[in-house]
């Protein structure tokens, strides 16, 4: 494996884990303010039960992935950060405004629906434009006037491959949120919260699917080499979608596993459906390979020199072999201890 390789592979790495995090966090966020008003179903305290400690953990990611770009390739980053300049600012705005709005919900009681609402609605927006960051690095919306790359608003926001991320983006938010907090519900003990997240979850999924399919529909017009790669790869799509299947069998329960009114498998259902994304993203990835932006640079032509690399690769391993144990210890106390869990909404 190449310097480069193992540079890209880290940076995407970061990359997915954010996309996780970050999904099941906006999608807590939304959800807290769809069911701020049902207070019966405990649903809003469930959600932003679990909004409260992840939201300052999912930023260590994004921050990660925007220091391993611009070290690892600072052949890329000119591009990217001129190609960006608008989205990523508008980005950088809403991000800003949600973190913000998340710190004071809890201090300013006055107003926490009126927070509530802005960091649901903001909650949702970002992520259908975080991911438009994809599609831009297929190369067809990218100009060049006078030697400088520059972004084409005008094919972007007509572009129907674009709206098929965006609705991707949208509905996996709602997806993998109302997926994990029907299990954190479920830990919790909380029986009308768990049947709300698992209906949600059964019907966002399905949507998300399709939403999936659509992308491929449309990148086969406006991002032929990238398609023809990723269907080449099609067994592994194929498992990827048999693993959404077994994450379907697991909330829908056809076997009745579950004594009173708690039906479904929601951890094996949570486990199945990261597998499906974790595999789906290393398809697109791989696929993606060797370019970082189609067609102007690939990985080795904005790699950074390999002595500089070795020094940042190293310093990472270390970094993140000091954070786990803090990870660790975050997702024992927040899934896994029963006192905390069901005490958490008394």
């Amino acid at each position: 494996m190449t310097d480069s390789i193992l540079a890209i592979s880290l940076l995407w790495g970061f990359v997915f884990i954010y996309a996780v995090m970050a999904t099941m966090d906006f999608g807590a966020g939304f959800w807290s303010m769809v069911y701020i008003n049902r207070e019966k179903t405990n649903a809003t305290n469930i959600a932003n039960r679990y909004l409260s400690p992840t939201w300052e953990v999912t930023n260590v990611f994004i921050v990660a992935i925007v220091v391993a770009l611009v070290t690892f390739f600072p052949g890329a980053t000119f591009t990217l950060g001129t190609v960006l300049l608008i989205p990523g600012s508008i980005i950088l705005l809403f991000l800003s405004i949600r973190s913000g709005f998340l710190v004071f919900s809890h201090a300013v009681k006055d107003y926490e629906k009126p927070l509530t609402y802005v960091s649901g609605i903001s909650g949702f927006l970002i992520p259908c434009l975080l991911i438009t960051i994809l599609p831009i690095t297929h190369g067809d919306y990218i100009v060049n006037v006078n030697g400088v790359d520059q972004l084409h608003l005008t094919k972007l926001i007509t572009s129907p491959h674009i709206y098929a991320f965006m609705s991707f983006a949208f509905f996996s938010t709602l997806f993998l949120s109302s997926l994990l907090l029907a299990d954190y519900s479920n830990e919790a003990r909380e029986k009308e919260a768990f049947i709300i997240y698992r209906r949600d979850a059964m019907i966002t999924g399905p949507l998300s699917l399709v939403s999936a399919f659509f992308i491929l529909i449309t990148m086969k017009t406006e991002a032929t080499w990238l398609y023809e790669k990723m269907i080449s790869h099609s067994t592994l799509l194929i498992i990827s979608v048999s693993m959404f299947l077994v994450a379907g069998i697991a909330l829908y329960d056809p076997f009745k596993r579950a004594k009173g009114d708690k039906k479904g498998w929601p951890r094996l259902a949570v486990i199945a459906i990261v597998a499906q994304y974790l595999i789906a993203s290393y398809v697109y990835g791989i696929s993606h390979l060797p370019y970082i932006v189609y067609p102007t640079i690939t990985i080795e032509s904005g790699f950074t020199h390999p002595n500089t690399f070795r020094a940042l690769f190293t310093t990472y391993i270390v970094g993140f072999l000091i954070l786990f144990p803090g990870f660790f210890y975050f997702w024992r106390l927040f899934m896994k201890d029963k006192r905390y869990v069901r005490n958490s909404n008394k």
